[in-house]
């Protein structure tokens, strides 16, 4: 007998079988962001050289970045209500099917030479992002709270294989793009929309029962979902204007990653262009992608132990070591890449730190939607930074980029240093 998506009204012995449904759940979670990573690591390298390879022009690369975080914005909050309405098991399956049909575009536009048809298709791909910044908040959906830190960085970590691997599709990519009679840099996609099968796969057999119906049922049933005077939980927008936590915690969260995706969506360029090979980009990135990944349960245990906030402003220095690299040496590649790994770093801590600020930033009824909003918002604020670094890097260098995201990491900082008066 298939097993259904939530309980009914959960009894007594609900909060064993929740320990042993969370623990199943974030593995599956770090399954399918296995695979799912391919698609993100190969979209923002792989995406910014066909790009300029299509267009013929450096200027429209940092439109990879771009499209990619703007494609995840647009869909984040629709794949959030979904997963209000259905749970994640069906959110999570849609966000990887649409960045199947993604990949499938970006390819056809190759064949054909279309630049705008290359950007749909990576602006679909961004649902990629979209499913994987979720799913991050999916492992929260029963943690405790003392335990909420530890298991969001786990899924977060989880994606360092399939991420890493991303940017090193160059070489199979060539030769499976080779087999198929398909244009240079396509090959990659291919191998990106395979992947993206498989999670949606991962993730449609797996979160069964569902974790957030799971824990929407458990909540009404202790009476914990209902909010005051009996109406509707806040809408995220409506919980920003009333909640100074939760707009500090959505602030870090967006700039941390408009930061990241504005440097790091450039390196491949600016190596490329100062005579770097296909394998020393890949390397970097593959290097940089470790940095945002691997040590995100490290990031995670002190976020739990030390406080959300402290770890937000560790993140901010280990930003400012990596700016300072890339301003100073931006000629080097090998300074270039200690500053990329930097930069993965400074973002793990920022991003597992505010993600979970944003998670406890509000009460269960309302988290879902606060997290669509934060995802979204994070996203424009990463499709923004993409296409700004575009023309900066043209008109002052790497280094005047590098310069210029100081004011970011600034305002972060500024913003976690104020004390908390609500």
């Amino acid at each position: 007998m298939t097993e259904p998506d939530a309980p009914t009204v959960p009894d007594a012995g609900a909060g064993g079988r929740h320990r042993e449904l969370q623990r199943r759940v974030v593995r599956v979670l770090a399954a399918g962001q296995v695979l799912g990573g391919l698609g993100t690591g190969a979209t923002l390298s792989l995406g910014a050289l066909l790009i300029t390879e299509v267009s013929g022009s450096s200027a429209w690369s940092g439109m990879a970045a771009t499209m990619g975080t703007l494609g995840a914005a647009v869909l984040a909050v629709p794949l959030a209500r979904l997963a209000q309405a259905r749970g994640r098991r069906t959110s999570l399956s849609t966000g990887a099917l649409l960045a199947v049909l993604g990949g499938a575009v970006v390819v056809t536009a190759a064949v054909l030479g279309s630049l705008w048809l290359v950007l749909a298709g990576i602006l679909l791909m961004g649902s990629a992002q979209a499913l994987n910044f979720q799913a991050r908040f999916a492992a929260t959906d029963l943690a405790a709270p003392e335990t909420r830190g530890r298991d969001l960085s786990l899924v977060v970590w989880s994606t360092t294989i399939g991420a890493v691997a991303g940017p090193n599709l160059f070489g199979p990519g060539e030769a499976v793009g080779r087999a198929l009679g398909l244009p240079s840099l396509t090959g990659g996609f291919v191998i990106s929309a395979i992947a993206q099968v498989l999670g949606a796969v991962v993730f449609w057999t797996g979160l069964r029962p569902d974790p957030l119906l799971t824990a929407t049922a458990a909540q009404r049933a202790a009476g914990a979902g209902a909010t005051k005077g009996g109406r509707r939980p806040a809408g995220g927008l409506a919980v920003l204007r009333s909640s100074a936590a939760a707009r500090r915690a959505v602030l870090t969260v967006a700039l941390s990653h408009a930061v990241m995706v504005a440097l790091m969506s450039m390196t491949p360029v600016h190596l490329t262009e100062h005579g770097a090979s296909l394998s020393v980009v890949g390397l970097t990135i593959s290097l940089h992608v470790a940095g945002m990944y691997a040590l995100s349960p490290v990031f995670g245990a002190l976020t739990d132990r030390l406080g959300a906030r402290t770890v937000v402003l560790l993140g901010q220095v280990l930003y400012l070591g990596s700016l300072l690299f890339s301003l100073l040496g931006a000629d080097d590649s090998v300074l270039v890449t200690v500053s990329l790994v930097l930069l993965g770093l400074g973002w793990s801590a920022s991003i597992v730190a505010g993600s979970t600020l944003v998670s406890a930033a509000v009460g269960p009824a309302e988290r879902p939607r606060l997290q669509g909003v934060s995802d979204s918002l994070m996203n424009y604020a990463g499709a923004a930074g993409g296409a700004v670094a575009g023309p900066v890097l043209a008109r002052i260098g790497f280094d005047g980029l590098a310069a210029s995201l100081l004011v970011l990491v600034l305002v972060i900082s500024a913003t976690q240093g104020l004390r908390s008066r609500e």
